[in-house]
């Protein structure tokens, strides 16, 4: 398996049972990553998940986790290490989306979208660090079109992915040279239960003629995963030029 890009590596990504995280897990494994995945309910999609990268003929396992909580991401880090005998890459997937008009946003809403969408990328990194530094690792997290451009019913949401951004850039600086730290930034991108014409709505809008998929993102993943570790500090839109 040597012959692979990541073969003889380990990653851990959070909120890597369905959609995305899902996808980015499964491209990993391919490349050859063995792989931790993270779940909070989804559990059954994460058992699924697991037999998929398993069926490739990497390692895998799900653990429980909390990204809200350093209980839980402390238990997490461990259980992977433990596991694989090492950590070389991050990808902090795991967040909340959420609509909602800004006048009637709840304190509750906006905390709980922050909670997981930026503390949970610091905490989870943080906890992380001392073996993605043994291992010159990489972190890559998952951003959004949004932390770039302000969506007026998703305010929340648009603050807390503007924060991972610049989290990434500050952590970037602060876990150098021995750590990579990117971001990836989706647009809209196809998932199941989206309505067709939200997204044929959103296709007709992106210079590419289509919205992202899956795939898309997993790939952009990769892209940081295997390429130069020189490269850090850079969030990475995915979008088909619908930021432009």
């Amino acid at each position: 398996m040597t012959d692979l890009p990541l073969g003889g590596k380990s990653a851990l990504v959070t909120g890597g049972a369905r959609r995305v995280g899902r996808g980015i897990a499964l491209a990993l494994a391919r490349a050859g990553a063995d792989v931790a995945i993270t779940y909070r309910t989804s559990r059954a999609e994460a058992v699924e998940t697991v037999r998929e990268i398993e069926s490739v003929g990497r390692s895998a396992f799900a653990v429980e986790c909390d990204v809200r909580s350093e209980a839980s991401v402390r238990t997490a880090v461990a259980a992977t290490v433990n596991r694989f005998g090492r950590l070389d890459l991050l990808v902090n997937n795991a967040a909340i989306f959420e609509s909602a008009s800004l006048d009637s946003l709840t304190l509750a809403q906006w905390d709980a979208v922050f909670e997981t969408n930026a503390r949970g990328p610091f905490l989870v990194s943080r906890e992380a660090l001392p073996h993605l530094r043994a291992a010159e690792g990489r972190i890559v997290n998952v951003g959004s079109l949004g932390g770039m451009k302000a969506w007026a019913c998703h305010a929340h949401y648009c603050a807390s992915k503007a924060a991972l951004h610049m989290l990434t850039l500050a952590m970037a600086k602060a876990f150098a040279p021995e750590v990579s730290v990117n971001c990836v930034a989706p647009g809209w991108i196809e998932l199941d239960g989206v309505p067709a014409e939200s997204a044929a709505h959103f296709a007709s809008k992106t210079p590419m003629r289509r919205n992202g998929s899956v795939d898309d993102v997993a790939q952009a993943v990769l892209f940081f995963a295997e390429g130069p570790h020189f490269v850090t500090g850079q969030v990475l839109a995915v979008d088909g030029g619908l930021g432009l």
